[in-house]
């Protein structure tokens, strides 16, 4: 008879330390792995989010550049909460719907708006634009000229002053006195003898805003387009006041008005009369003051001259005897200059403009450059003297007589 074995389970291997810490090391890399999944995970996510807003802006600029122009129009009157009449940029009036988003508020005779191009409905209301012609004429820049720099009109700068500035900065003056300020002044005078070079000045030294215009570029081709641009001058000056227009070349648009005339002097015509108008009209122009210069005041409308509207005729003749000495010493006192006798050029130089006499430095200059020198002496004054009244007489050019700006 066998004896029974009793069988044992096999012994269980134990796991050293090793290996153990192998396993922790091996496991926390997969959770750091797992870990930088879901964080690639989440930042393609967030890519794919970014991608398809941007397709999504992408696709309406497309769709919009896709879709047909708007008119633009401006609003003639408001019927009901859902049309209104407007005229259209051709000029044609057409009854519309309007857009039920837009607010009422903004919704006024005379606003500027968007129209779609089949229907003509009101898409959207613009702001109000001045032509580019007219917002670019503002002054940002002040420019260096000072009235120390007007040499030779004295008397011109005090009655400008007082005339512009003074209402400008004071204007409770004329109030005490019970007053009205004048609005504007006119220079008149032969060409080159200051007039432009006043307004830089009073440019310069006000802290009103300064608007230029040249009087040509208010004569435009197109029926209204002048007197437009006319209103909108005044306009600006109006919003951005206290403010100053100067009208350089007025006798563009100034001139006499005559019965026989073609359809561009009609043109003109009409811009003249919405220039009277805004200089003495209904609305008043307050802080707005005007300076023209023109060296035509014999061709320029009398309605133009008449006070109320140019309160101040200032005449700019050819510099005197006084006047000529101050502006070639405010000239040659910037210059490098050796033994010069001021008198003796002052005597040659009778009938000369500001222009002139300033042209006589340069070219004294230039031959002291000709000749390799660094300053100016006198025999290079007189010599610049000799080829100015070449020029001249080669030119044809007569004095204007004087009582022409009296």
């Amino acid at each position: 008879m066998g004896t029974d074995v009793e069988q044992k389970p096999p012994a269980r291997s134990v796991a050293s330390e090793d290996e153990i810490k192998t396993l922790e090391h091996a496991f926390s890399e997969l959770q750091d792995q797992a870990q930088s999944l879901i964080n690639e995970r989440s930042q393609m996510e967030s890519d794919i989010r970014s991608l398809k807003k941007r397709a999504q802006r992408l696709d309406d600029e497309v769709r919009l550049l896709k879709s047909p122009p708007l008119i633009i129009g401006h609003l003639q009157d408001i019927l009901d909460d859902r049309t209104a009449i407007v005229r259209s940029s051709n000029g044609t009036v057409f009854q519309v719907s309007l857009n039920q988003r837009l607010e009422p508020k903004t919704l006024k005779p005379g606003t500027r708006v968007a129209l779609n191009q089949d229907t003509l409905a009101v898409i959207e209301v613009l702001h109000d634009a001045w032509d580019p012609m007219v917002s670019g004429a503002e002054m940002v820049t002040k420019p260096d000229i000072t009235y120390d720099e007007v040499a030779g009109l004295d008397e011109q700068i005090q009655t400008v002053r007082e005339a512009i500035e003074l209402p400008l900065t004071s204007p409770e003056l004329f109030k005490k006195v019970g007053i009205t300020p004048p609005k504007g002044i006119l220079l008149v005078g032969p060409p080159g003898c200051g007039k432009t070079l006043l307004a830089k000045a009073v440019a310069n030294h006000t802290d009103a805003t300064f608007i230029r215009m040249v009087g040509s570029e208010l004569a435009q081709k197109y029926i209204g387009e002048g007197g437009r641009m006319v209103r909108e001058l005044f306009s600006l000056a109006k919003d951005k006041s206290p403010a100053i227009i100067f009208l350089d070349e007025i006798d563009a648009i100034g001139a006499k008005r005559l019965d026989g005339s073609t359809s561009g002097d009609r043109e003109v015509q009409r811009t003249l009369m919405q220039l009277l108008a805004e200089l003495d009209g209904f609305d008043a122009l307050e802080d707005v003051k005007i300076i023209a210069a023109t060296n035509r005041p014999d061709i320029l409308d009398d309605a133009l001259l008449r006070p109320g509207r140019f309160d101040r005729i200032v005449t700019i003749p050819r510099p005197d005897e006084k006047g000529r000495k101050a502006i070639l010493k405010l000239h040659t006192s910037s210059m490098s200059t050796k033994r010069i006798n001021i008198q003796r050029i002052v005597d040659k130089t009778e009938g000369y403009s500001g222009a002139e006499l300033k042209a006589t430095c340069v070219e004294a200059g230039m031959i002291a450059i000709r000749d390799g020198r660094s300053s100016v002496t006198n025999d290079d004054l007189m010599l610049a003297v000799t080829k100015l009244n070449e020029k001249k007489s080669a030119g044809g050019r007569t004095s204007s007589p004087e009582a022409l700006y009296s």
